[in-house]
């Protein structure tokens, strides 16, 4: 895509409760869109609601941001030539702007009641017409308002939308046409003079020289408005250009509903408790709307910034398979350098995620066992689960692995013939353990599989985990062949 001004594209979210997955994606693709066309990412924080706004909500979007890798050119702790990027700290340019709207005519003081609103869109739609706003205020003589006022009433401020029909170029969509009747003035200053988001949105994009509006389709309907007001903005000086806008397509949950921020699969904070890498989370929210190839789910992010269009994302509904999302993580962990993984788990080894003492934990073992646990998990967090045996003085035993382990044959006779065996076997070569159990199992008619289980349980508490013979080597000849003796009493008792 060929662009004659240097590409602006901005994330702004609202600072209300944990981020969202929808959110992420949202921003990864304009940081994608800005970084694939050597453009300037804008983060700006749309904090204008102080009933729902929040200073933890605010330090948590920056932390996760930089959780996610994203970094910015403009915005908080950045700064930049169009500060300050919290709209809380922007109501005098607000003011200013919808001043200078009033003045000009492009908007004008409403006195309608909630009540009197809700009336005539009632009956605006048993008659079968649009039920937006009718325009009664619109041409108010002044001694109307004086009137209105000597009753007590307030007026909020309403843009004056043109009477013609807005065609537009969606980036994601195509070419998109709403009729005047279906896209009636609306309201910018609330009555105690607060500003809503259809006026702090467009002027901030028009005052950060915004090139691309890439954002979710439920705005797309708003687009028009802010069009007819981003004219008046340029008839007034305030803006130079319309922004290109491009609504990404909606993220589906169970049921084929919209996922929602109050749905839990949504919240990134849960998947970062769970242990998902930021890469390989940002993968998987990459395909929804977009894709790399045909027949290539898994890259990395540089892959996917130098192949980014926005012209690419297919405008169908996108659905949130947690599965894949799993699997594609599971990936992205085989992917690291085993030095970087082992520090990646180091959360999932301290307190409070991990059930041993502190003083038990050894690093030199963890180091050890690593390579084998690195091919095995989906997340991060399963790491605890599955070395626990290796700190833990004697191993939880889970019991429905101990009922299917222990229940059939005998396995008492097994695991003293396993013990005998493994006492003399070679403990520098997990083949020789293996050799030992392999044995121990056909003396008494099993096979491998069915030979390994009990020994299995009685070390780490589970009947699926790290490959058995190399778990054995670094837990060590004493350590394992204590656990056998504890397994076989708690067989006889």
């Amino acid at each position: 895509m060929a662009n004659a001004t240097p590409v602006r594209v901005r994330f702004c979210p609202s600072p209300t409760g944990n981020p969202h997955v929808g959110l992420v994606r949202t921003a990864l693709f304009n940081w994608a869109f800005a970084r694939h066309h050597q453009g300037t990412l804008v983060f700006r924080i749309e904090d204008t609601d102080a009933a729902r706004d929040s200073e933890e909500s605010y330090n948590q979007l920056l932390d996760a941001m930089r959780w996610l890798g994203f970094d910015w050119d403009e915005g908080p702790e950045v700064g930049g030539p169009h500060a300050p990027y919290r709209q809380s700290q922007r109501m005098d340019i607000y003011q200013d702007v919808a001043q200078k709207l009033l003045d000009a005519g492009h908007a004008y003081h409403c006195y309608c009641t909630a009540e009197e609103l809700d009336e005539r869109r009632e009956a605006a739609r048993k008659a079968g017409r649009p039920s937006g706003y009718d325009g009664k205020c619109r041409d108010l003589t002044d001694e109307q308002k004086a009137a209105y006022e000597a009753e007590g009433r307030t007026s909020i401020v309403r843009f004056r939308m043109p009477d013609e029909t807005i065609t537009f170029t969606d980036l994601v969509r195509g070419e998109l046409t709403f009729t005047a009747e279906n896209v009636t003035d609306y309201g910018i200053l609330r009555a105690n003079g607060a500003p809503l988001y259809t006026l702090v949105n467009p002027v901030d994009d028009a005052l950060m020289e915004i090139t691309h509006v890439l954002r979710g389709e439920d705005l797309l309907s708003s687009t028009p408005r802010q069009i007819a007001l981003y004219k008046a903005l340029i008839e007034l000086g305030i803006a130079k250009q319309i922004p290109a806008f491009g609504h990404l397509p909606y993220v589906m949950g169970e049921g084929n509903k919209k996922l929602s921020k109050r749905d839990p699969q949504s919240s990134l904070n849960l998947y970062r408790e769970r242990g998902f890498l930021p890469e390989g989370l940002l993968n998987y929210l990459s395909l929804l709307g977009w894709s790399f190839s045909e027949d290539q789910d898994l890259f990395t992010i540089d892959e996917m910034v130098a192949k980014f269009e926005i012209e690419d994302v297919n405008a169908n509904p996108a659905r949130f398979d947690l599965k894949k999302c799993e699997a594609i993580n599971a990936d992205h962990i085989r992917m690291l350098d085993v030095k970087d993984f082992t520090e990646r788990c180091a959360p999932w080894l301290r307190a409070p995620f991990a059930p041993w003492d502190e003083a038990d934990f050894d690093q030199a073992v963890f180091d050890a066992i690593a390579p084998h646990a690195q091919s095995r998990l989906k997340v991060l967090s399963e790491i605890t689960d599955n070395v626990d045996f290796l700190f833990l003085k004697e191993p939880v035993f889970d019991e429905a692995s101990w009922t299917k382990a222990m229940g059939k044959g005998d396995p008492v006779a097994l695991l003293t013939t396993a013990r005998d065996r493994l006492e003399t076997a070679d403990w520098s070569s997990p083949d020789s353990l293996k050799e030992a159990v392999l044995a121990a199992g056909e003396e008494h008619g099993l096979k491998l599989g069915k030979a390994q289980a009990p020994v299995r349980v009685a070390v780490t508490g589970r009947t699926v985990g790290l490959p058995l013979f190399e778990s054995l080597e670094i837990l060590g000849k004493d350590r394992t062949l204590a656990r056998i003796d504890a397994a076989l009493k708690k067989l006889a008792a």
